[in-house]
C-alpha cells in the first residue's frame, strides 16, 4: 500500500473514534438541534450526489452516483422524521 492510502485509513478510523467521543457527550437537550444540523449537512451531501450522478462520467461513476443519491436521502428524510417525533415529545397540546 501506498503511504497516501495509509495516511488516509489511519485519518478515517481516527475520526470514527473522535466522533463516537464527541457524540457520546452531547447531553440529550442538545440532540434536536444537532439532528437539525446534521439533516442541513446530509441535503448538502445530496446535492453533491446529484452534481455526481449528472456529470456525464464512466457508468460506474453514476451507478456509484445514484447509489449516493438513493442512501443521502433515506437520510434526510429519516433524519427530518426523527427530529419530527423529538419535537413533537416537547409539544405542550398533545392531544390537539
Amino acid at each position: 500500500m501506498s503511504d497516501a492510502i495509509l495516511m488516509s485509513i489511519y485519518i478515517f478510523v481516527l475520526a470514527i473514534f473522535i466522533g463516537m467521543e464527541v457524540i457520546t457527550k452531547v447531553p440529550p437537550l442538545l440532540h434536536t438541534p444537532l439532528m437539525s444540523g446534521s439533516n442541513a449537512i446530509s441535503g448538502i451531501t445530496l446535492v453533491g450526489a446529484l452534481l455526481s450522478t449528472g456529470a456525464g462520467q464512466a457508468w460506474l461513476a453514476t451507478m456509484l452516483g445514484l447509489f449516493a443519491v438513493i442512501f443521502a436521502t433515506i437520510n434526510v428524510v429519516g433524519g427530518f422524521m426523527v427530529t419530527d417525533r423529538m419535537l413533537e415529545m416537547f409539544r405542550k397540546d398533545k392531544g390537539k
